[in-house]
């Protein structure tokens, strides 16, 4: 039989207990059940007070500061959301990691809860721990696809792919599904390896890539369309040598998430009454993912492997 352990409550202790039970003719047993009682008593406010915490992860494909802008009035909205839904208050806190391992680590190890990645890392973390469950797809106009684009300086000569050869090419980070795997697979589609280039780099982030184009230091370099229209807006001379299809990112959440709370966050992130809000972190809404959907990406990770 175990033994019973006293719980380390401030303030209150058995053999405190003792003279009372006593004076009231409890005796022994009584003892333990007043005591009992007094447990209970502090121990349900205890839990009813209890929170919610949920550990939001995603990398610095752009600068930090504008991933945490981008996303925390989403996070905000979906914390709320997720309160009434699950009936207890839920609090959300945010992770940028630095590097792209770095982010698909904590979401295996379950150091973080939910995430949002580029279709590479979801492939890379699926690796990792196949428990991993697709929450949602962001939708491009209600399609589950968009464009990257390999750029060049807009007083750029170059008119093909193949015109690359003996030059150099910028990369962003070396898990990035635009910025390496699909550029290069893009690349020896045109008949170009890294045997071809004069140089290249892993530059990081998709901002970092177009502004060395656009500052002469590389001839070429693979980024996602928007952040290129950013970098257009800002007046950094760079232009579209080439494009190529990207799978939309998905939102995933940890495998010791418990299934209450993503079947919650699903049901929430694809409801059309939240649509203006959702659009806010993703322009077109989300939609219903498979693993399949990445089947695309996962060819071009293996073609790279020739680069």
């Amino acid at each position: 039989m175990r033994g019973f352990t006293e719980p380390a409550l401030p303030g209150f202790r058995l053999e405190k207990m003792m003279p009372i039970a006593w004076k009231y003719h409890c005796g022994p047993t009584g003892v333990m059940r007043l005591w009992l009682m007094i447990c209970v008593c502090l121990l349900v406010p205890m839990a009813a007070r209890a929170d919610i915490t949920l550990t939001f992860g995603t990398y610095a494909a752009d600068k930090p500061t504008v991933t945490v802008k981008k996303y925390r009035p989403f996070l905000t909205f979906l914390s709320n959301r997720l309160g009434e839904a699950l009936g207890e208050k839920v609090v959300i806190r945010m992770t940028v990691a630095k590097e792209y391992q770095e982010g698909i680590d904590q979401l295996a190890s379950g150091e973080v809860d939910f995430a949002r990645f580029g279709p590479a890392s979801y492939v890379h973390v699926m690796k990792q721990n196949p428990g991993i469950q697709i929450v949602a797809m962001e939708s491009k106009k209600g399609r589950k696809r968009f464009k990257g684009v390999i750029v060049v300086h807009r007083d750029s000569a170059i008119t093909e792919l193949s015109d690359l050869a003996g030059l150099s090419f910028a990369f962003g980070d070396e898990l990035s599904t635009i910025g390496r795997y699909l550029a290069q697979s893009h690349l020896l589609e045109a008949g170009i390896d890294s045997g071809d280039l004069h140089t290249y780099d892993y530059l990081g982030r998709h901002d970092l890539v177009g502004e060395a184009v656009g500052a002469g230091k590389f001839t070429a370099g693979a980024l996602k369309e928007s952040t290129y229209k950013k970098l257009i807006a800002k007046g950094v001379p760079i232009r579209v040598l080439a494009s190529f299809d990207n799978v939309t990112k998905p939102w995933l959440a940890s495998s010791g998430l418990p299934e209450n709370v993503v079947l919650a966050m699903r049901e929430i992130m694809l409801s059309s009454e939240n649509e203006e809000i959702v659009r806010r972190v993703s322009k077109n809404g989300f939609l219903q993912g498979s693993d399949s959907d990445y089947d695309l990406i996962r060819d071009a990770m293996e073609q790279s492997q020739a680069f």
